[in-house]
């Protein structure tokens, strides 16, 4: 394995664990972070460019279960990988992904492009809208939704840099309040049997 896949990695990992304690710390979890009986601790928010040149607001997907995952194209393994375990998930859902959106937002705005993105999000073939913005759009966004993104120097990497990032992939309800999160490597079936039992209910 090389340095340059090295970094995402340790990155995301440690970026998952300062989420769930940041988490923790503001409240927004009383108990368990999968436990959300009760009132929603937050709710999906952004105002962002689609991969399709279109802006969009999360009232744009009012009714339906929102994936979102945060991550950026140039990413090695943790984005590719998940996004391939969401287009899993998708499949496997049958008539009901009608009732369910992938959303991918970029932490990475200076590279990330809607052209970028839309060279990207279809390769996973799963009706993923690849989302990005400006800086101060991808900060206000990441603030909203608990998430940690950082520039890490990186020679071997596209531009001299990569990215290290919070790596749950998040389900939003119809009402767009927060349900749960799944850890990055958790498999598509797993995911597929807990969000069909949401959908469901």
């Amino acid at each position: 394995m090389t340095s340059s896949v090295k970094i995402p990695w340790v990155l995301a990992v440690a970026a998952a664990l300062a989420l769930g304690w940041g988490l923790l710390w503001a409240g927004y979890f009383s108990e368990s972070p999968g436990d959300t009986e009760g009132e929603a601790p937050f709710y999906a928010d952004f105002d962002l460019t689609a991969h399709t040149g279109m802006f969009m607001t999360e009232e744009d997907f009012a009714g339906q279960w929102k994936l979102i995952f945060f991550g950026f194209a140039n990413c090695p393994d943790v984005c590719p990988t998940t996004l391939s375990e969401v287009a899993a998930v998708m499949d496997g859902l049958g008539p009901d992904k009608e009732k369910v959106q992938p959303l991918f937002i970029t932490v990475d705005p200076e590279r990330d492009t809607p052209e970028v993105l839309a060279n990207f999000v279809p390769r996973f073939d799963a009706g993923i809208i690849g989302l990005t913005g400006t800086p101060e759009q991808t900060a206000r966004t990441a603030e909203n939704f608990y998430i940690y993104y950082e520039k890490v120097e990186e020679a071997a990497a596209p531009g001299d840099y990569t990215m290290g990032h919070s790596s749950q992939l998040f389900l939003f309800g119809p009402d767009g309040g927060y349900v749960t999160s799944w850890q990055y490597g958790t498999p598509a079936e797993e995911i597929l049997a807990d969000l069909r039992e949401r959908i469901s209910s």
